[in-house]
């Protein structure tokens, strides 16, 4: 008995902290990113461009992350998400400085490409980290990995707010979270647990991988819905309220991390939501729930009524994309990281065409009938998920068996 403790106990400490390191990693995302987007305006201020050409800069970076991440499939195929996320982490801080630096809009798109193609790799690999952590725990994770990433974004959108009160430019403002970003994943690196599909290839190596299953897709295209209507929401929400609404800059930062908060309290209890409702319902409710919420934001007359709109957006839809990300993880066993990779190639790919219908239909008609795209889109989301192939295994994380499990000197740093 003392020792199955003892051996217990020399698992667990690795797996709690590779769980608290994966939801730092989160966060260290999502701050850089809330930084970039609570300033938009300031970016546009700063190269005096309009919605057409941030639609650009975010097609140039959702470009990229989609390259970055489609290439990952062979390379983590290769490795594993622990020693590809040690690397892309601090690049993806590194490359976030030269998109602050960079004099020109030329060069920042320059820049913008590198810091999507290393924020795709640290996307992928995080997630694919946390799809590690959820099986080796054996229920669901992943809505709570996300939290993360919204308390990261939270943080970066008010870190904007404090910058714009400050009257600080968009430059400085993106290098103070890099220079938060850099140390802080380079310590956390340190936490990462080996992948299960690492061990597999190791004893079965020279095995080709075949095609993944048709689940992968289905899902993955389900996922490109729900970061399409997401990543709106991050992308517009500061440009709605400063240049349709004629709110201050520091007004138009709140948008964002109002969303996020609500995305971060919905994720904290998404998961308990997931195993009492299951997967198909709870998908189906977060589905109309966005829809709902998003009218009010379309149809609110006032800035104050956006903003309550975008909280509520960011309560209904914030269990959608982690989900999926954990059904990916468990509908090709051996092949999680690649699974994970694919279907969020395929959700970046709603980030890479969601700026550019967003910012045409903006151009030609307003801003919010841009946005009008999110509550069809949450409305697709809502009736496909009767077609998700979810089972009583795909609804909770797969369990990884003992033989499975790292020893603990294949865990160790």
């Amino acid at each position: 008995m003392l020792r199955r403790l003892a051996l217990t106990g020399a698992l667990s400490s690795p797996y709690s902290r590779a769980r608290l390191g994966t939801f730092l990693t989160f966060a260290l995302g999502g701050l850089l990113c809330g930084v970039w987007v609570a300033r938009m305006p300031a970016l546009s201020a700063k190269f005096n461009i309009g919605a057409g050409e941030i639609g650009v800069v975010l097609l140039v970076w959702g470009v990229a992350a989609v390259v970055a991440m489609q290439g990952l499939r062979g390379v983590i195929a290769r490795t594993d998400s622990r020693t590809v996320l040690r690397i892309a982490a601090p690049l993806a801080a590194g490359t976030a400085a030269l998109m602050a630096l960079a004099p020109t809009y030329a060069l920042l798109l320059v820049a913008v490409g590198l810091f999507g193609m290393a924020f795709g790799v640290m996307d992928v690999s995080m997630n694919a980290q946390g799809s590690v952590v959820e099986r080796a725990y054996d229920r669901p994770l992943m809505s709570g990995m996300h939290a993360g990433w919204c308390a990261g974004a939270m943080s970066g959108g008010l870190l904007g707010v404090l910058t714009a009160a400050a009257g600080l430019s968009f430059t400085p403002a993106l290098l103070i979270a890099t220079l938060i970003a850099l140390p802080a994943s380079l310590a956390v690196g340190q936490t990462y647990i080996a992948d299960q599909a690492r061990l597999v290839s190791v004893s079965g190596r020279g095995r080709r991988a075949g095609r993944l299953p048709p689940a992968v897709y289905l899902i993955g295209a389900l996922a490109f819905l729900a970061f399409m209507a997401e990543g709106a929401i991050a992308d517009w929400s500061g440009l709605l309220l400063h240049n349709e609404l004629r709110t201050t800059e520091a007004v138009a930062a709140l948008g964002y991390p109002l969303f996020e908060s609500a995305m971060l309290l919905g994720r904290l209890v998404g998961d308990r939501l997931r195993s009492r409702l299951g997967t198909r319902r709870l998908l189906a409710l977060a589905g109309l729930g966005t829809a709902a919420a998003m009218s009010v934001v379309l149809l609110a007359p006032s800035a104050p009524m956006v903003l309550v709109g975008f909280f509520l957006t960011g309560a209904m839809v914030c269990t959608v994309v982690p989900t999926m990300i954990s059904l990916a993880g468990t509908v090709a066993p051996g092949r999680s990281a690649a699974s994970v990779a694919q279907v969020g190639a395929m959700g970046y790919g709603g980030l890479l065409l969601g700026p550019v219908v967003i910012g045409f239909i903006s151009e030609a008609t307003s801003l919010r009938a841009g946005l009008g795209i999110v509550l069809a889109l949450a409305l697709l989301v809502a009736a496909a998920t009767r077609f998700l192939p979810i089972s009583a295994q795909t609804d909770v994380a797969a369990p990884v068996t003992p033989a499975q499990q790292p020893e603990p000197e294949l865990i160790a740093a």
